[in-house]
This record gives structure tokens, sequence and C-alpha cells, in this order.
């Protein structure tokens, strides 16, 4: 049985390029990066390059990356960083209720020590109005951290209207930093931080075909932060810790490869996607698409299938070969409904029916036609075995 994977906004298949370029730093230029002889300059060139394709991919200056563990630790510098660095000027952060638990969680941790957060709601769609922002803003904010598209539903936020109201609150003469966690936009559609307006963004590797457990931070020359993790002076004293070069050379080769093919993924998952969110729709009834409509990520089907468990559907499709998700990956041992569609207005019975496609470049509209052909006959089964499905009828 062919295997098809469509639960990209998960993880990635690392690249080949990405594997080629790694694999000689695992054993024959396997030097210490901050070693002075000629190994550890060798290993800190390599590092070097790979901070240049980072900065080249967001427009950014290669001082401005500092390399992590990948997107969850970015997070996590960003909001402690900023938020210890910062706390004699102010102890307000806003955030939205739609945020990936990499950043939920260290805000609720925050908020245990005397910080206080603003959680903004969404619409139906996912999107947060600007306005919002701007309301909740006091002379205590300190940080607004805002994703840039949801992980779930693929909606994009407007966040170069959420820059513009925080920049009119600099004209006044205070300083409000903006995050974003970019993880699922970074690879899959144009990410420059200038155009953007945001003081840090955060990103993963294998989000966009690089391998696991590395990542980066943007951090905006100038940001006040304190340093997440301590105990040595690598990445300019910002993140302690022996390089992992080996990943790092997979990141920076992952990045060159999206700056180079942006334009033919996005293309390519464009068309998929719309094949496949219509098909649904068109052959399964009572269907909702989750999400904004137009402004989504290329990749991300979302939808919420009436009557019957998101995870019902999740194993039915795995035994035909098919990899999809019931949301997030990082709460898939969870029994609760996604806080996602919750915060966008569902039903706890209609989120837990939810099921998320996403596609990346090597699937094919043979992929799709599959899908097209299988979901609604296990749809159909599912419902038939439903009590909810049959009081309806």
């Amino acid at each position: 049985m062919k295997q098809i994977y469509l639960d990209h906004a998960a993880t990635t298949p690392a690249h080949p390029d990405v594997v080629s370029a790694m694999q000689p730093y695992f054993s024959e230029k396997f030097g210490n990066a901050s070693s002075v002889h000629s190994m550890g300059r060798e290993a800190r060139a390599a590092i070097e390059k790979a901070r240049d394709s980072v900065a080249g991919l967001l427009g950014a200056k290669s001082e401005e990356i500092v390399f992590t563990s990948g997107g969850t630790e970015s997070n996590n510098a960003a909001l402690f960083g900023v938020a210890y660095a910062n706390q004699k000027k102010g102890n307000h952060i806003i955030t939205t209720k739609i945020e990936h638990h990499a950043i939920i969680e260290p805000c609720q941790f925050l908020e245990k020590q005397g910080f206080t957060v603003t959680y903004l709601p969404v619409d139906k769609d996912g999107l947060v109005n600007p306005d919002d922002v701007a309301k909740a803003m006091t002379d205590n904010t300190i940080l607004v951290s805002i994703m840039q598209a949801n992980n779930e539903v693929g909606t994009i936020q407007p966040i170069e209207e959420i820059a513009e109201k925080l920049r009119a609150v600099r004209c006044e003469g205070r300083t409000i930093y903006l995050h974003t966690d970019a993880v699922q936009t970074v690879g899959a559609i144009p990410v420059n931080v200038d155009e953007l307006g945001v003081d840090l963004l955060s990103l993963s590797a294998h989000k966009f075909y690089g391998p696991k457990g590395v990542g980066a931070i943007y951090i905006r020359k100038g940001t006040k932060l304190v340093p997440f993790m301590r105990g040595g002076a690598q990445e300019r004293h910002r993140r302690a810790s022996t390089e992992n070069v080996p990943a790092i050379v997979g990141l920076g080769k992952a990045a060159e490869l999206a700056k180079a093919e942006l334009n033919e993924r996005q293309k390519h998952l464009l068309g998929l996607r719309e094949k496949l969110s219509q098909g649904i729709l068109e052959k399964i009834p009572e269907v909702k698409l989750n999400g904004h409509p137009t402004i989504r990520l290329p990749k991300n089907v979302n939808v919420s299938v009436k009557y019957i468990e998101g995870e019902s559907m999740l194993l039915n499709l795995d035994m035909e070969g098919i990899a999809a998700s019931t949301g997030s990956a990082c709460s898939s041992g969870s029994l609760e409904p996604s806080h996602v569609l919750i915060a966008m207005g569902l039903s706890p019975e209609v989120a837990h029916g939810s099921i998320r496609f996403t596609l990346g470049r090597l699937n094919t509209e043979a992929d799709v036609e599959k899908v097209l052909e299988v979901f609604p006959k296990i749809v159909e089964k599912l419902r038939a075995m439903s009590p909810l499905y049959k009081k309806s009828a």
C-alpha cells in the first residue's frame, strides 16, 4: 500500500540536499565551533554560512539570528527574555487565545511570576482584530506575541497591521516589542522581518524540510532581552550550549532551498489545497472548512465533519495508508477539544470532529484524488454507526 503523508504541519521529511549537506559534519568535519584550531574554525565557518542563509530567507542581518533547538525554545526565549529584561518598565503581555502551547504555557507560567497576560479573542475565521491589540495596550505593556499563521487551521494573521499599532505607541516614547511565532510560515510563504515590522521571530527547521532539533530566533538589533540559556559564550552570549553543527548546517541548507523554491512550492500547494478542500466540501455533506477561506497557508485544509469523532476518521485513514492529524501534534494526547476551534466559536462536539490535512512539496494530484476517493466512504461508514447522526436524520 502506498503511504500518503498529509501531516506536513507536524513535520516534514528532510530534503535530500539537506541530508547531504549535514553528512560531513557528523564524522569528518566534527570539530567544536568554539575551538580555535582548524577543525573548530571549519565548524565555525559552516555555522556562519548557515546564519547568512537563514538571515537571507528572512530579510534580516546575520548578527540578528540566534540558533536554538527549535520553535519551542525560540518562543520561550522570546517571552522570558523580553519579560525579565523589561519588567521594571512593565509587566503586561498581550497574546491570543489560539497560540501554540509553546506560547500559552510560558504565558501562564509568567502569570504565576507576577506578570499579567491578555489573551485576545479571534473571529469565526481565526483572525485577530488589530484594533483589539491597540485597545488591550496599557502603560505596563512590554510585549505583544501573536503567531503569523495558526498551526491548526492555517489562518494568516495581520501582523503588519498589528505592527502599525505598536509603531504609533513608540512615537509616544514607549517601547512595546512585537514577537511572532512564524514556525508554520517560514519556508511556506514569503516572510520578511522588516515588512512584518517584528522585533522577534521564531522558526523551526523541521517544518520546512530541515532536520528536527534545530531552529532559530530573529532578534532585531537593539531589542532588550536576557538570555534564556546560560553557561557559555556561544551565539554571542545569547544562547549557551555547544552548537549542533550538523543540524545548523541542515537548517541553513533548508533556508537556502526554501528561498530558491518558494514560488514554485506555493503554486504547487495552492493547486492541491483547492482541489482537496473543494472535493471534500462537494463529496461530503455537513462539513465545515475551518479557518479563513482565502487568507490561509497554501498547505492547510482543516475541516469539521459533523456527528463523528476526528480520531475515528484519523485511524480509518491510517488503515488506508493516509497520514493526517486531528490538530496540533503537540497536543495529540489530549482528550480536550482544540482550544483553537473553541476560540473560533465551534461547539465542543463539532470541534471533536475536526481533521487536518497539510500538504507538502512531494504530494501529487493522485494523492489528493486518493483521499477524495477514500475519505467520503470513511465518513459514510462512521456516520452509519453514529447515534448522533441517526438522531439528526
